[in-house]
């Protein structure tokens, strides 16, 4: 009996192993070139220091479904999901690094923020580079800091009948946002330094609004998503533009405030 129990145990034990082998991610666009994913929130792009624990990384995935080697041509943080970008050669990650080095490249991104945003604006603040393991809450030290530009235009606007502090309704944008550089955590540094951070954001944002987007809305993850991405591609010079649709705790949220029809139908959930 003893026996039989502990064959069945190692058979649930290699059936959860071979699950977790068989997850597949989302393809967006595949060409001989490069191939795109929608990254879900919570998931490395590649094995680093930021968790050694970790057994799930974006580019072994892609490597096993589609059965061969890719390559990161950018990043996306853990908890920020959308499009993901792998070239399928050395060359083609040379080629596409160099166009996301200049202006070529545009990466639009949606979040969720607090307060009261302007209807359009530029956050140019310098920012200091991060090290990749970094876990120090706020702004880092602007010694050294390099140019740092963001765009954002807001979406639309909620006003909720929750009390928080001393403030009967909270308010709460959805913004369009688009950087202009490729520093470390710089939408979401940027959003805290104009005082909107993101929703759900544990290092930059506010624990009194993630608690009540956890508790009173039932969404735990950060509300920031990159929706598209538009370049040139290196061999034929034609814009290759790519949509990741929302999933669905973020379309929930887009849902249940209102914000449906502020949304063009390729950044919708499918």
């Amino acid at each position: 009996m003893i026996a039989s129990l502990d064959r069945s145990e190692r058979k649930a034990e290699i059936s959860d192993r071979n699950s977790m082998t068989e997850k597949r991610l989302e393809i967006l666009f595949r060409d001989e070139h490069f191939v795109a994913v929608n990254k879900p929130a919570g998931l490395l792009v590649h094995r680093s220091d930021l968790d050694r624990h970790e057994t799930e990384f974006a580019l072994q995935l892609v490597r096993d479904q589609i059965g061969r080697h890719v390559y990161p041509v950018h990043r996306l943080d853990r908890p920020t999901s959308g499009v993901l970008l792998f070239a399928l050669s050395p060359e083609a990650a040379r080629r596409a690094g160099e166009a996301f080095d200049t202006d070529a490249v545009r990466k639009t991104y949606l979040a969720v923020v607090r307060g009261v945003t302007e209807t359009e604006a530029r956050i140019d603040y310098p920012l200091q580079e991060l090290p990749e393991r970094y876990e120090t809450k706020g702004s880092a030290a602007q010694s050294d800091a390099k140019e740092a530009l963001t765009s954002f235009r807001r979406l639309a606007m909620v006003e909720l009948p929750l009390p928080l502090g001393n403030f009967p309704t909270v308010r709460y944008p959805l913004l369009e946002v688009r950087p202009g550089s490729g520093r470390r955590h710089q939408i979401r540094r940027h959003l805290k330094h104009v005082f909107h951070p993101i929703i759900g954001d544990t290092t930059y944002g506010e624990g009194r609004h993630n608690r009540l987007f956890r508790n009173e809305l039932g969404c735990s993850r950060m509300l920031l998503h990159a929706v598209e991405l538009a370049f040139p591609h290196p061999w034929n010079g034609a814009t290759v533009t790519i949509s990741a649709p929302l999933d669905e705790e973020f379309s929930g949220i887009i849902r249940r405030l209102g914000w449906k029809g502020h949304l063009p139908t390729d950044w919708r959930t499918r």
